[in-house]
């Protein structure tokens, strides 16, 4: 329980929106960014409330069909992805029924219908199976950057991408750590920054996690070795977003 509402208050009080992920500070940030261009499938997506732009993360998973995290689409009532240099308008916006903003992290998805085809090489299959802890998982994302050592720091609008293993579930979330030197660790690894929310976490080619937040234990959710990250478990809402797109 303790666990639970030490969670529940990290992620309200420390959410924020088009931050990417840390890395190892041993591992050159150059690999990372090869490893990011392969994920095409993981793109931005930018939300107008009426006030102002905000910008997020997505992952295309059809010609029409987008997924993300409910918070960030949610309040708004004009969305956008953009593939390279074209925006791709999304003209309908499904935000799971079950999501509420004040118990975050759970239920936090939502799908995106384009209102132009997407036409890639690869769409990713949703993991179905509930075996995921102590796998290997990739994860990709835009923005802001830094290492285990020094947190998010810097933002060059550059796609990244890296490793994990997934640590546990709970509730309805994965949760990932990075790894410290002497412990089992991958090759890149790899932990989203702070509101690096709705991009994609892969267990092979199948998307299996949907960025959510990061835990910061010590009180500042940076993306450091003190820190966790959550990323809404696909295998439970396998069946919702198959129905919600056959509709």
């Amino acid at each position: 329980m303790f666990r639970f509402l030490l969670l529940i208050f990290f992620i309200l009080s420390g959410v924020q929106l088009g931050f990417t992920g840390t890395i190892d500070p041993n591992t050159p940030d150059s690999k990372h960014v090869e490893y990011g261009s392969k994920f095409h499938s993981v793109v931005k997506i930018c939300c107008f409330d009426g006030k102002g732009l905000s910008c997020g993360s997505a992952v295309i998973i059809s010609p029409n069909w987008i997924v993300t995290a409910a918070h960030v689409v949610e309040n708004c009532h004009s969305w956008s992805i953009t593939v390279g240099d074209e925006q791709y308008k999304i003209d309908k916006m499904i935000i799971h029924e079950e999501y509420k903003t004040e118990v975050f992290g759970y239920n936090d998805i939502a799908l995106g219908h384009l209102e132009k085809e997407i036409k890639l090489e690869h769409y990713p299959e949703l993991y179905k199976d509930s075996d995921e802890v102590g796998k290997i998982c990739s994860m990709a994302g835009w923005g802001f950057t830094g290492t285990f050592n020094t947190g998010i720091e810097k933002s060059d609008g550059k796609r990244r991408g890296g490793s994990n293993f997934i640590d546990r579930t709970e509730r309805k979330i994965l949760v990932c750590s990075p790894s410290k030197k002497n412990e089992k660790t991958t090759e890149l690894e790899y932990l989203i920054g702070s509101g690096d929310s709705g991009g994609g976490l892969f267990i092979g080619n199948k998307l299996a996690g949907i960025h959510s937040s990061v835990i910061g234990y010590d009180g500042k959710p940076n993306s450091t070795y003190t820190d966790e990250s959550c990323h809404t478990r696909v295998s439970l809402f396998h069946n919702w977003i198959k129905e919600t797109i056959s509709k």
